[in-house]
């Protein structure tokens, strides 16, 4: 009996006392304090938890593969050399295409529109009849002044015997002088309105051919602005616009700085500054398929933008110019150089700027910071940071990281650039 009660007292002396419960903690504490002490509980265990995390696998390193573990396949890139090639220092400058012949067609005399020979942006040749306004009533203006004109040439005739006339009598002693001047009165006055005459048949019929409205060159019609019927007159404007086609020009503003390091640049070649070839991009991006030339630079600088407008002449076989066209101007040196050219495709970039991922004799992956120049077709001039047949990757570059070793196939950059 004796043993029993020592060991339930040791038993009573072991066992640790129960805390109070919740609700008597509740109680003690208010609902407020023990929210707060609830939240400090849980923050507590997510700071545990976390230290875990961190501390336990390794004081924050990334968890080690096991060893003997094995390693994916290397990821397949595609790299293309880095080449030399000739190329041309080019500059490029906004540009809009205009006619070398552009013509507003307009009515020279009043009167209403009886004739529209053309179609609207047909081809038209010099000297075509384009419109004819209603003639009817110069011609009866010059059959009017032509009888005026008969009328006063009789006069003429009449006034001029009659001063001969008087001029035998008086030198015979048979009139007086003052007939004589009489006659010769006359005579000046139907020879002046003989001339009037004349100079108003003349002025009647150019106003009939007036009437009839033709293209002084030749060219692509545009729209009429009038149709049969209507009523026109020199203060009625443009009928229609005619614009040759073939040759085109294409004026671009050079900026006096830009004009100045063109100028040096050629200098130090030793070239002739305007000798240059002009070349144009469309506004699809893709190349016109002809080459221009400058032939005129303008003698005064555009005060408002501190520019030089610079004049190129291009063929225009297949009317792909249109005036009033833009375009970019792609001014190129006739002399070429040595430049190191990258795929377009093979550049990147960062808030840092300009990189591209190259890999190294090991078949690993740099980060290779460069600065590139002026782009030709679809490469990209290097200007620093790689050297020639350094190895980029063109395809493959969401695939890979810096230092990791890659399966690397090579392309010539021609192949590259057709993909």
């Amino acid at each position: 009996m004796a043993d029993t009660t020592l060991s339930t007292e040791r038993a009573a002396t072991a066992a640790p006392k129960a805390g109070p419960s919740p609700a008597i903690l509740r109680a003690r504490v208010g609902s407020r304090d023990w929210k707060k002490l609830a939240i400090a509980g849980a923050a507590a265990v997510l700071v545990a938890v976390g230290a875990y995390a961190f501390f336990g696998r390794g004081g924050g390193k990334p968890p080690q593969a096991p060893a003997g573990a094995a390693a994916g396949p290397a990821p397949a890139v595609t790299v293309v050399r880095v080449e030399s090639a000739d190329i041309r220092s080019s500059t490029t400058f906004t540009g809009r295409v205009q006619a070398i012949d552009k013509v507003d067609l307009r009515a020279r005399v009043p009167g209403y529109l009886e004739k529209q020979l053309f179609q609207d942006g047909a081809q038209v040749e010099s000297g075509q009849l384009m419109f004819v306004i209603e003639q009817p009533p110069y011609q009866a203006e010059v059959a009017k002044i032509q009888a005026d004109l008969q009328g006063a040439q009789a006069d003429l005739l009449n006034a001029k015997a009659e001063l001969s006339r008087q001029e035998q009598l008086v030198s015979k002693g048979y009139s007086t002088p003052a007939k004589l001047d009489e006659a010769k009165s006359k005579f000046g006055l139907a020879q002046g309105t003989v001339d009037k005459d004349q100079a108003a048949l003349e002025q009647a019929k150019l106003n009939l051919s007036y009437t009839e409205v033709r293209s002084p060159v030749a060219g692509r019609v545009g729209q009429r602005a009038y149709s049969v019927g209507n009523y026109v007159q020199p203060s009625s404007g443009t009928l229609a616009t005619v614009v040759s086609r073939d040759p085109m020009y294409v004026m671009f503003p050079v900026t006096q700085r830009e004009l100045i390091d063109i100028r040096r640049k050629a200098e130090a070649e030793g070239v002739d500054g305007r000798a240059v070839t002009v070349r144009l991009q469309l506004a699809d991006g893709q190349m016109y398929d002809q080459t221009g030339a400058v032939d005129f630079v303008d003698v005064t600088v555009n005060q408002a933008t501190d520019s030089v407008n610079v004049r190129a002449k291009f063929p225009n076989p297949k009317g792909w110019l249109i005036d009033g066209q833009l375009v970019t101007a792609v001014v190129e040196s006739t002399a070429p150089r040595k430049a190191l050219l990258i795929p377009q495709q093979a550049l990147q970039f960062d808030q840092t700027g300009y990189f591209v991922l190259v890999v190294d004799a090991d078949n690993k992956v740099k980060v290779q910071p460069i600065g590139i120049g002026s782009g030709h077709d679809t490469d990209l001039e290097v200007i620093s940071g790689l050297n020639e047949g350094d190895r980029v990757i063109t395809e493959g570059v969401q695939k890979v990281r810096p230092e990791q070793v890659v399966n690397p196939t090579e392309k010539p950059k021609a192949a590259a650039q057709a993909q």
